[in-house]
């Protein structure tokens, strides 16, 4: 239902009981769709009694946060635009049903902290940044695509399937640059020689990474392999044999068998 609010919270409470009654609408859990738009709001009480909410229009005010959404899950489309927004960072990361999102026209800044917050939103399809700083950011499209790879539709403009694609390969690289904890230009190139090189003249060459340590490098990928396996440490886990544990009428028996411990050994 569409309920019409005045210009400030003052008789919030009262404003609401009369837009109820007027719409007929008894309980709180019917209403499904809120109506805020230009109503000159620079603040806003917590939504959590519209726990059904599904639509919910704020654009056109003078908000600064967006912190009364504690426990509106259901919400799938969420219109925010044309306020007065400087970060969002933990007001919408549990809203995880959000289908549209509108943010344009605010003072939104740090890109990575705001699309962090579409991270859980797997059915996320329509966006709007743009006129927002963070807009401004360098390879800000590539990056909001590949921090939401759900979006149909951004700023207005579709994702192409060749915007997605693109992501992906983005993202894949990113995978594979990241080398034993560092993050590198490509693949992993730090080798350690097999343990069949045991000549001192056959030592490979080294090279400097990270932190300026050298690393013995070796053109091939299997002795990397066996030689990183070499210097894995050992790990042990153990396990109780429940099959050895006494049944009730074996425990007074001298002859029953003791539980025992199963430890496991593996490189």
């Amino acid at each position: 239902m569409f309920l019409p609010f005045g210009h400030s919270l003052v008789g919030f409470f009262s404003v609401i009981t009369e837009a109820l009654q007027s719409k007929g609408i008894k309980k709180d859990k019917d209403v499904e769709e809120l109506y805020l738009s230009n109503r000159n709001l620079n603040e806003m009480i917590d939504l959590k009694r519209f726990r059904y909410l599904t639509k919910l229009w704020l654009n056109g005010n003078k908000l600064r946060e967006v912190n009364f959404l504690s426990i509106n899950y259901h919400l799938c489309e969420l219109y925010l635009h044309d306020n007065q927004l400087s970060s969002v960072s933990g007001c919408l990361q549990h809203l995880t049903c959000l289908v549209v999102l509108t943010l344009h026209n605010n003072q939104l800044t740090k890109l990575e902290t705001v699309t962090k917050e579409f991270e859980k939103m797997k059915a996320l399809s329509v966006l709007n940044l743009f006129n927002n700083p963070v807009a401004q950011e360098a390879d800000y499209r590539m990056f909001v695509i590949r921090s939401c790879p759900s979006l149909t539709l951004l700023d207005r403009s579709e994702v192409t399937r060749e915007e997605s694609e693109m992501a992906l390969q983005d993202e894949e690289r990113v995978h594979v640059s990241l080398a034993f904890g560092r993050k590198s230009e490509g693949p992993p190139s730090i080798c350690y020689p097999s343990r069949q090189v045991k000549s001192a003249s056959a030592r490979p060459a080294t090279s400097q990474v990270g932190n300026n340590k050298s690393y013995p490098t070796y053109e091939n990928p299997e002795d990397a392999v066996n030689m990183r396996l070499l210097k894995k440490s050992l790990t042990m886990y153990s396990v109780f044999d429940w099959s050895r544990v006494p049944r009730i009428g074996e425990r007074k028996k001298s002859s029953a068998h003791s539980p025992r411990i199963i430890t496991h050994v593996y490189r």
